[in-house]
């Protein structure tokens, strides 16, 4: 058996200030949660997840992109259209 799903996340136009505080919140999420799951694999295993690791840097690096983006809309005083979907996908692996 497989499903997929696909799902809004989000979808509009923001101001500046808004986009900002709508993606910040999602990243900052995201980069908490490897944070965590990392900081339990220390705890745990005495190491680092490699994979949280690396996309805590990768978040980081889209934050950083995301600023500059909203730094240039407010330069030209402009909205700032977001889409975002999620796709989920299940699918059994057993035979």
């Amino acid at each position: 058996m497989e499903i997929n799903q696909e799902l809004k996340l989000i979808d509009g136009e923001f101001s500046q200030t808004e986009a900002m505080e709508v993606l910040n919140n999602v990243f900052s999420s995201k980069i908490q949660f490897h944070q965590m799951k990392n900081f339990s694999s220390q705890i745990r295993f005495g190491k680092e997840d490699e994979t949280s690791v690396t996309r805590i840097s990768q978040l980081k690096e889209s934050l950083e992109i995301i600023s500059q983006i909203i730094k240039e809309a407010k330069m030209g005083n402009g909205k700032i259209e977001i889409t975002s979907m999620v796709n989920i996908r299940f699918f059994n692996t057993e035979k």
